[in-house]
């Protein structure tokens, strides 16, 4: 069954990224295609040289990672994507868009607003259809915006025959959730770059000084190191995170001695990340060959559904 996922360059990865989607993904590779979604990263204002350094950056780790197996692209190098989207613009409804929680979140009511940030969830769509998917996992953050894409298919098909598999929604097995070591209610983000987001790129001492400032807590009792999420979320965080990258809390009854565990932990994961990073990024004219042969062969899977909506609609 096809795999989809899209990476938007809206940040740098974090460590976050890399436990709770970059591993997965890595272990699903046949049939997949794992693509840089660059075009949504246009739907706020944005430095050109910085989308363009981020996308590149992206683009090597994604290698660095172990994603050699599946097809990797950059969204706009497949036209399909952009073509689809305006068929299915004239499918959507202005109001289903304008109930998108992104939308109403951060353009709603704002004269400045980009319309691509409204049309958004229609490219995410189009995203998708291109690639006919039986099932999208889905994390309930984008759950809204598969139901819309169900519908715009659905809707397709009933006004201009059977062009588009219907995907269902499944959710994903749960992959390792790393919150903002700043603010451990909230999840690490890559949009977010700050004390509490730990860059697959950072260096050793930027990890340590980030780990050491982690949000924790005033207990000092013998238990203090123990998984509470409700009543301890720094604590618990520095736990999974030091589980996740292969580390071990017993032993541990302090603070000090749970930071500095899981800052050898962190930097044991990513120090072969960012070797492999280097030699990727020392030859970037492979990087660019694999991509480049990515984009081309979705290109070729996705020229046919683009011709048969295009056709279903007269055009």
């Amino acid at each position: 069954m096809t795999t989809l996922s899209l990476l938007t360059p809206s940040g740098r990865l974090t460590l976050g990224n890399l436990l709770g989607a970059l591993r997965p993904m890595a272990e699903r590779q046949h049939d997949a295609y794992y693509g840089i979604s660059d075009l949504h990263a246009m739907t706020t204002p944005h430095e050109p040289s910085r989308l363009r350094d981020r996308t590149r950056e992206m683009a090597t780790l994604l290698l660095a990672a172990g994603l050699d197996r599946s097809t990797l692209f950059r969204q706009s190098d497949v036209p399909a994507h952009t073509g689809l989207a305006h068929l299915l613009e004239c499918t959507a409804r202005t109001g289903e868009l304008n109930r998108m929680v992104q939308y109403k979140e951060k353009g709603r009511g704002r004269d400045a607003t980009r319309v691509s940030l409204f049309t958004y969830p229609v490219l995410m769509a189009a995203d998708i259809l291109l690639y006919r998917p039986g099932e999208v996992p889905v994390g309930d953050d984008q759950r809204q915006h598969v139901e819309l894409t169900r519908d715009l298919a659905i809707r397709f098909n009933r006004n201009y025959g059977e062009v588009f598999t219907v995907p269902r929604i499944v959710t994903p097995a749960a992959g390792a959730r790393v919150m903002d070591l700043a603010d451990p209610t909230r999840k690490m983000s890559k949009s977010v770059e700050g004390a509490g987001s730990v860059l697959l790129l950072d260096p050793p001492d930027v990890v340590r000084r980030k780990v050491a400032r982690a949000v924790t807590d005033s207990d000092t009792g013998p238990d203090a190191v123990r998984a509470d999420r409700a009543a301890k979320p720094g604590v618990t965080n520095l736990l999974d995170v030091l589980v996740a990258c292969g580390g071990s809390a017993d032993g541990l009854s302090t603070y000090g001695g749970l930071k500095a565990a899981v800052t050898d932990a962190v930097v044991a994961v990513l120090e072969p990340l960012q070797v492999r990073y280097a030699e990727l990024a020392a030859d970037p004219t492979y990087v660019s060959s694999v991509y480049d042969a990515g984009a081309e062969r979705c290109r070729e899977v996705t020229a046919p559904v683009l011709a048969a909506a295009r056709s279903a609609v007269g055009l």
